[in-house]
């Protein structure tokens, strides 16, 4: 179904998506957060409320300094309160003093809210609604009514509902959204009644505003668009509060691409995983992996059957192409893993595998996979099994021996970490020893103190992540512990794995093998 509609896009990451537990952005991160989603393609994006807090007040102060299209942003705030005039009303006056040409203003659409959050009658709830939108209009550009707990309203009492749309309209609302706050509304029952509304605007545009309480946020709004609805608000990777917002990041590409809808140009979708990366790392937040569309395993093959499939054509079992959205395919290596999968993940490593060879690989994965390695993080470790199978890597240096002692020498010291190592290259020997901050760290600092005088690039390389899993728990203290170790140069990074139940070896093997890598890749 090609549709080719335009949809407007309003995002409202940095108002609504701030609500979010743990989410938190600085007035500088929303300043180029601003910037990148109307370089991506954002109709609208949503500053912030000046009249709740200092840190918005600030945005909309910068943003005038700033090289921002000041068309694209809008401030949002609450109708008039009951007894005040919006000449005389400080939430009015700080929407005006955003100086923006966008406002958006929400209002009561439930007459349970009217009565018991507001403490007022049906009509008064209409006059503030109608006196806070004709007054804005007249000093604005634009201004949006977020219609809040419509669904939950036009249930209880639709007449009154379709009153205030009625009475936002009349007083000259550009557009009225249809706010599901509550998030509790499925699919089925958003496409009827935004059909409804539908009929009831005639040609006036409505718009969609959902939460993710049921899981729904997606699939409600885009039955809402469906049903008529040409403007979505959501944000990006979907965060808001309790369980968030509607995720602009699967919204746009199910419009777009499943739909035929124009929501941004196709060269900007393919932008899509960089802004959702964009986001979580200014607002230091961990990605999820398994989100469609953008997340780093939406396009993961692990299954032996399904490697091979993709690898004659990657319709089998991908639903569309990833570059769309700016993500790419990847194999999994596991004890699932048949050798398709090395196969494919060789030739991405520039090697050529035979039958052989390929068979030699998979049974020591599995084998190592069943004492709890893990090769899908840890993809330098893996290639270094390749290289071992192919007889391609050098021996650059043996280990004769290490220990590492940690010496806490009071109770409000820190322990003073030391390790020593003994080490083989050819036929010298290096004994020396390290400090660190940390067993781990003293250890890493001796290996490549040891090293350094045979292989000076060592110095170029450093840690820069470091996570450790207890795989079985209920072995207590003396469960296998797994380690991945992420390290980088001047020009690359890479991932190595270790498994042992004593942290200290389990490190010591992802150490070995980042080093190992960084020397065969310096070697070649």
């Amino acid at each position: 179904m090609m549709l080719g509609n335009k949809i407007f896009l309003y995002d409202t990451t940095l108002r609504d998506g701030t609500q979010a537990e743990e989410v938190n952005f600085t007035v500088n991160d929303k300043i180029r957060i601003a910037k990148r989603l109307i370089d991506f393609g954002i109709d609208c994006v949503e500053g912030g409320w000046p009249g709740s807090n200092p840190r918005d007040i600030e945005f909309f102060k910068t943003l005038a300094s700033e090289d921002v299209p000041k068309g694209k942003i809008s401030a949002f705030g609450s109708t008039r309160r009951a007894k005040l005039a919006c000449d005389s009303d400080a939430i009015i006056q700080s929407l005006l003093a955003a100086d923006v040409p966008n406002l958006t203003i929400f209002g009561k659409a439930w007459d349970l809210h009217v009565r018991d959050a507001l403490g007022i009658t049906p009509e008064e709830n209409l006059e503030l609604v109608y006196d806070t939108i004709r007054y804005l209009k007249k000093r604005a550009d634009k201004v949006y009514f977020d219609a809040e707990h419509f669904f939950d309203g036009y249930k209880a009492n639709r007449e009154y509902a379709l009153k205030v749309l009625r009475t936002a309209i009349d007083a000259g609302a550009d557009c009225v959204a249809l706010c599901e706050t509550n998030g509790g509304k499925l699919p089925d029952e958003i496409f009827a009644v935004s059909s409804e509304i539908k009929n009831f605007l005639n040609d006036v545009p409505f718009g969609i505003h959902c939460h993710n309480d049921c899981e729904c946020a997606v699939a409600n709004t885009v039955m809402a668009v469906l049903a008529g609805a040409a403007h979505i608000q959501g944000t990006v990777n979907g965060i808001g509060e309790r369980c968030g917002n509607a995720n602009l990041c699967s919204i746009i590409p199910n419009l777009q691409l499943k739909y035929g809808y124009d929501c941004v140009a196709s060269e900007r979708l393919a932008e899509l995983r960089d802004v959702s990366i964009f986001v979580n790392e200014l607002g230091n937040l961990s990605p999820n992996n398994k989100q469609p569309y953008v997340g780093r395993s939406a396009f993961a093959h692990k299954g032996g059957v399904h490697v091979s499939a993709i690898m004659k054509n990657s319709a089998t079992y991908e639903h569309i192409k990833p570059e769309l959205v700016g993500n790419s395919q990847r194999v999994l290596l596991s004890d699932l893993s048949g050798k398709s999968n090395l196969f494919y993940k060789a030739k991405s490593f520039g090697y050529n595998l035979s039958d052989q060879n390929a068979g030699e690989i998979l049974e020591k994965l599995k084998l190592m996979e069943n004492r709890g390695y893990e090769y899908e993080g840890a993809e330098a470790s893996f290639e270094l099994i390749i290289l071992s199978a192919l007889g391609k890597l050098p021996v650059f240096f043996n280990l004769i021996g290490y220990r590492v002692i940690d010496d806490k020498r009071s109770l409000y010291e820190s322990p003073l970490a030391e390790a020593t190592v003994i080490l083989s290259v050819d036929s010298d020997t290096e004994h020396t020893a390290a400090h660190g901050n940390g067993p781990v760290n003293a250890l890493d600092n001796a290996v490549r103190k040891a090293l350094l005088k045979f292989y000076p690039s060592l110095a170029s390389m450093t840690l820069v992540d470091y996570k450790v899993r207890i795989l079985d728990g209920s072995d207590g203290t003396g469960a296998l512990t797994r380690v991945l170790m992420e390290s980088s140069d001047e020009s690359a990074s890479w991932s190595t794995v270790g498994v042992a139940a004593n942290i200290i070896d389990a490190s010591y093997q992802a150490l070995v093998d980042a080093i190992q890598y960084k020397l065969y890749k310096g070697s070649k």
